[in-house]
């Protein structure tokens, strides 16, 4: 349904143009997480016709935000020497209630606060239209709002209520509808708009409109060469207007671009550039570090010199990995820079000037703290080993173990040693001589008492152990054995036996089955206890006699 202002503002509709006319269209389609909007780049078939009724014209398809916002800019400066303004756009809109926005390609989930960078507001269009009473007209294409599945709190999919400036004329519609307007209705000369509106029953107007308006000039201009082919002297204009955005290589350089070439050869690259440029808040200090060509020697140098500063760069390989970019920001806090993380040739300069500064104050304080150092060393020998005593060279070395002195220390401590030792076994064996010579158990006791560990210490217990057991005969041995042997102990016998003998308080080695020399002690002794005659071999009294006792235990 239409709702109409009419007005009793005159009409002005010149045949010709004392100034270029601007108009602004913008179709989002293909929006790169947002549902697509059909044919809503289809408004953009109509700007051949305005640009010949003398219009300029800012249009693009699927712009992204930055784009979208330049172009509204340059339509804004045009808009002031402009007598007629023309504004379409299409997509996905989003509302607060009170002010509208159409979304750009690049738009998530819409929230209020973040829906600024990715939209175009529609309000800040109708300011500038409101200078032209009567001579503007907004026409807005909004996606059907069950396309737009989720919003962020406080908004909602659609246009909201317009606040519409005094002269202003909108028309709303579908954008295959709005698009068919445009390119039909819109661009005819000296149409009378009121008229078309009015025969339409899928548009809506509000604003201003009245009988017999007329927007359009009566005449096309001759634009001289067919606008569907672009002539030598254009392209030769567009590629130079592309070599001095890739020279200045900025957001800047390529937006101008875009500004002037809206439909130009390299508009999808200049928007893919100027996306990597905004995602890369340090570009320009990057590329002015690459343009350094800092070879591997100067970065390893440069971590380097950070590290002898306090800030470590996890390594020094001479690669700019995460942790020398913290360093460098860190560096670069400290001394009043910019935080970056890239270097600059002069801050390379002042960086290794404050670590040399650094390094040689290390120098000087180690060279001090070597001085004292050695003065102390030199003190506590004076001290400790310039004695000469053994007391002295050990006091030394448990202080200085890697001193000045701790060789001289350690070479005549060797010496007292090896003298101590020469002396020790000397008497030791002056002991065991004497021992030896009066061949008793008591004079091998004796040694013993004084040599525990002596070098004879084992063979004094082996003549007391053969001088005081029980002698057996040869023959007894024999017959134990032959005895032993028709028991068959091996296995799980030969383990029964091992256990009852150390039940029986002795020590039969391990009790592994295996009747071994500890075995045969330890049966020696129980035999001696038991007045048997001790071969070390199972008897059959043996035998009675341990059987006896498991059996009375």
């Amino acid at each position: 349904m239409r709702r109409l202002l009419l007005t009793s503002t005159l009409i002005l509709a010149p045949l010709t143009v004392s100034a270029e006319d601007a108009a602004l269209i913008l179709g989002v389609e293909r929006y790169e997480r947002l549902d697509r909007v059909n044919r809503a780049d289809a408004l953009l078939d109509a700007q051949d016709g305005l640009r010949a009724l003398g219009f300029g014209v800012q249009a693009r398809a699927n712009p992204r935000g930055a784009v979208a916002h330049d172009l509204a800019a340059a339509f804004a400066e045009d808009a002031q020497g402009a007598e007629r303004l023309v504004v379409a756009l299409s997509g996905h809109f989003v509302t607060d209630g009170r002010r509208s926005w159409l979304l750009t390609a690049e738009a998530r989930t819409p929230s209020l606060f973040g829906v600024r960078e990715a939209a175009l507001s529609v309000e800040s269009l109708l300011q500038v239209m409101a200078a032209r009473p009567g001579q503007s007209i907004l026409m807005l294409a909004p996606a059907d709002t069950r396309d737009l599945d989720e919003t962020g709190p406080l908004l909602r999919a659609g246009l909201g209520p317009l606040d519409i400036p005094q002269g202003v004329t909108v028309l709303r519609g579908d954008p295959g509808d709005i698009a068919d307007f445009m390119e039909d209705d819109l661009v005819a000369p000296a149409a009378d708009l009121s008229a078309a509106i009015g025969g339409r029953s899928d548009l809506a107007a509000d604003g201003f409109l009245m009988p017999g308006w007329t927007l359009m000039p009566g005449e096309v201009q001759d634009a001289g060469t067919d606008p569907a082919t672009p002539d030598e002297d254009r392209l030769t204009a567009e590629a130079e207007a592309w070599d001095r955005a890739e020279s200045a290589d900025d957001a800047e350089g390529y937006r101008a671009y875009i500004r002037d070439y809206p439909d130009g050869r390299f508009v999808d690259l200049a928007e893919e550039r100027i996306s990597a440029i905004l995602a890369e808040p340090n570009r320009d200090a990057r590329l002015a570090e690459e343009a350094l060509s800092l070879t591997r020697a100067e970065r390893r140098a440069i971590q380097s010199d950070l590290n002898v500063l306090g800030y470590n760069t996890r390594g020094i390989d001479g690669i700019f990995g995460p942790g020398s970019r913290q360093a460098i920001t860190n560096w670069q806090q400290s001394n009043g820079y910019p935080q970056t993380s890239y270097l600059t040739r002069g801050q390379v300069n002042r960086l290794n000037a404050q670590a040399e500064r650094r390094r040689a104050e290390v120098a000087a304080q180690e060279e001090r703290e070597r001085a004292e150092a050695e003065r102390l060393d030199r003190e506590y020998w004076s001290e400790t080993g310039a004695a000469g005593d053994e007391a002295g060279y050990r006091a030394y070395l448990n202080r200085y173990s890697e001193g000045l002195f701790s060789d001289v220390a350690q070479q005549r401590l060797d010496a007292i040693e090896a003298e101590r030792t020469e002396a020790a076994e000397l008497a030791d064996r002056s002991a065991w001589g004497i021992a030896a010579a009066d061949d008793t158990v008591s004079a091998y006791e004796d040694y013993l008492t004084a040599w525990p560990d002596g070098v004879f210490s084992d063979e004094a217990r082996d003549r007391i152990a053969d001088m005081q057991g029980p002698s057996v005969s040869d023959d007894q041995i024999a017959t134990a054995r032959a005895q032993e042997d028709r028991l068959q102990l091996s296995g799980v016998r030969a383990q029964l036996l091992e256990l009852r003998l150390r039940d029986l308080g002795l020590s039969p080695g391990p009790l592994d089955g295996v009747i071994d020399e500890e075995t045969r002690a330890a049966l020696r002794s129980y035999q001696e206890n038991q007045g048997l005659a001790p071969t070390g071999y199972v008897d059959q009294a043996t035998l009675v006699r341990l059987m006896a006792g498991a059996v009375s235990r």
